[in-house]
C-alpha cells in the first residue's frame, strides 16, 4: 500500500479555477513554475500530482481532485503526457472542465512519432546520449543525483536557450511511468486516443515550441481535424518546456493568460 501523500497543492488565492497536470507520466512537481506564476498574476492555481499507475486510475484519480478543490468547472492545463491526460479526463467527464490548454503535447498520431528519439539524440553529444541512455534503462532515476543529471540532459535535449531559472523539485516515480506510459503507447497507436479526443466538445487551445522534439504538426493536424473549437499556437525558438526558455517564456506566459482571459 502507497504511504498517503499531498495530491493537491494550491498556489494562490481561492477559488481554484485552474489547475494544471505535470507530464512524465510519473515527473511530479515540474509544473509548479507554472502554476506559482499564474498565482503571481492574480489567478488560483490548482497543483495535480497524480499517483495512480494506470490510464484509468489518473483519470479517476484527477476526477477526484477536481471534485475536491475545484467548485466549478476548470480550465486544465496539461505539460507533455499531462495534455494527455487532460484531454482523456475532458472526453469522459465534460462536465469537469470548461477549457484545456495543452502544453508541449506529444503526437497524438502515432505516425509523428518516429523522429522524437532521433531529435533528442542529435542535440546531444554521443556519450551523453549513451549516458542519458543508461539512466533510463537502468535504476539510475531511482537516486537524486541520477535524477538530477538525467534532467540536466533532458533539458540539453529538448530545450532551445534555457533561461538558467532553478529548476523545480521533481519526484520521478518509475512505477508510475512504467504501469501508465505503455498503455498510453498502445492507445495512440490503435487510434484511441483520437477516438477519445473526438469527443472533447469544451475549447482546446494547444501552444508548443518550434524546436520541441515532439513535432508540433502531431498535434496541430490531427487536432484541427478533429475539435469543433481548437486553436494552435507556435512559439518561437522555445523547447519542450516554454517556462525555462529565454526567448519564449515572456510570451509563452502571456499567450497563457489571453488565454485563460477567453475561458
Amino acid at each position: 500500500m502507497k504511504p498517503a501523500i499531498e495530491t493537491i497543492r494550491r498556489h494562490g488565492r481561492p477559488p481554484f479555477p485552474v489547475a494544471v497536470l505535470h507530464g512524465g507520466p510519473g515527473a511530479a512537481g515540474e509544473m509548479a513554475p507554472v502554476a506559482q506564476e499564474l498565482a503571481t498574476r492574480g489567478y488560483g492555481v490548482l497543483e495535480l500530482l497524480q499517483t495512480e499507475a494506470s490510464i484509468a486510475g489518473q483519470i479517476s484519480e484527477l476526477r477526484q481532485q477536481l471534485e475536491t478543490a475545484c467548485g466549478g468547472p476548470a480550465v486544465l492545463i496539461g505539460f507533455s503526457w499531462g495534455a494527455w491526460l487532460a484531454c482523456l479526463l475532458a472526453a469522459r467527464h465534460p462536465a469537469r472542465v470548461s477549457k484545456l490548454v495543452l502544453i508541449g503535447s506529444g503526437p497524438f498520431s502515432d505516425e509523428f512519432s518516429a523522429g522524437i528519439q532521433a531529435a533528442r539524440q542529435s542535440r546531444l553529444p554521443p556519450a551523453e546520449w549513451q549516458e542519458l541512455s543508461a539512466l533510463f534503462r537502468g535504476s539510475g532515476l531511482d537516486t537524486p543525483e541520477g535524477l538530477e543529471r538525467a534532467l540536466e540532459l533532458l533539458e540539453k535535449a529538448e530545450a532551445y536557450a534555457p533561461a538558467g531559472l532553478r529548476p523545480a523539485p521533481i519526484a520521478f516515480d518509475r512505477s508510475i511511468f512504467e504501469g501508465v506510459w505503455p498503455e498510453a503507447a498502445r492507445m495512440r497507436r490503435s487510434g484511441g486516443l483520437l477516438r477519445a479526443v473526438a469527443k472533447i466538445r469544451c475549447p482546446v487551445a494547444a501552444l508548443h515550441g518550434d524546436h520541441d522534439p515532439h513535432p508540433a504538426t502531431g498535434v496541430e493536424l490531427p487536432l484541427r481535424g478533429l475539435l469543433p473549437d481548437f486553436t494552435f499556437r507556435l512559439l518561437q525558438r522555445c523547447g519542450h518546456k516554454p517556462w525555462i526558455e529565454k526567448h519564449a517564456r515572456a510570451g509563452f506566459f502571456q499567450a497563457l493568460e489571453d488565454t485563460l482571459a477567453l475561458a
